[in-house]
């Protein structure tokens, strides 16, 4: 039962890893996410980065599952992704990092055309819209992730906003 603000938040994301709106996250979401960034960015999957993108999206299931699966069904309800948020991740945004940064790590070797360790806040935004943020909210997401303002984001910036984002009530 969601019944907090914090949890009221916490499921309307649940959408954003539901890739293909079944109810449920799985490891599917995972490669589905990682197949449609190495589309648009024009990567083969076969390549390092590609590779890369699979075995960090892998990392990143088995990590949530870790967290929230708890009947170990191998799916996730939306309840049991709220539950697991809420038990493990509301005050520990250093734990959710380290389940995702495999993923985000490898997605932003995609998304960085010449290879600096940064994408541009426009690529950025490509990102997000993949992985199903709204078009008209990805650029000024994007904007906001570039803490420095730079107009290049780099690892840690996209580490910290998406462990905010999933774990600190705003």
């Amino acid at each position: 039962m969601v019944s907090s603000e914090y949890e009221r938040r916490i499921a309307a994301r649940f959408a954003t890893f539901d890739q293909d709106g079944n109810g449920y996250i799985d490891r599917e979401d995972f490669n589905v996410a990682a197949k449609a960034l190495l589309t648009e960015f024009g990567t083969a999957a076969r390549s390092d980065k590609g590779q890369a993108l699979y075995l960090g999206a892998e990392a990143f299931w088995q990590g949530m599952a870790g967290i929230a699966d708890r009947d170990g069904d191998q799916r996730i309800t939306q309840d049991e992704f709220v539950g697991g948020a809420v038990k493990r991740l509301r005050d520990n945004p250093e734990r959710f990092a380290e389940i995702a940064r495999p993923f985000l790590h490898a997605a932003l070797a995609v998304a960085d055309p010449d290879g600096d360790g940064a994408a541009t806040v426009e690529d950025t935004a490509r990102v997000l819209r993949i992985l199903g943020v709204p078009q008209e909210v990805a650029r000024s997401a994007a904007t906001a992730i570039d803490t420095d303002g730079d107009g290049r984001i780099g690892e840690n910036e996209i580490v910290t906003a998406l462990a905010r984002y999933f774990t600190v009530p705003e």
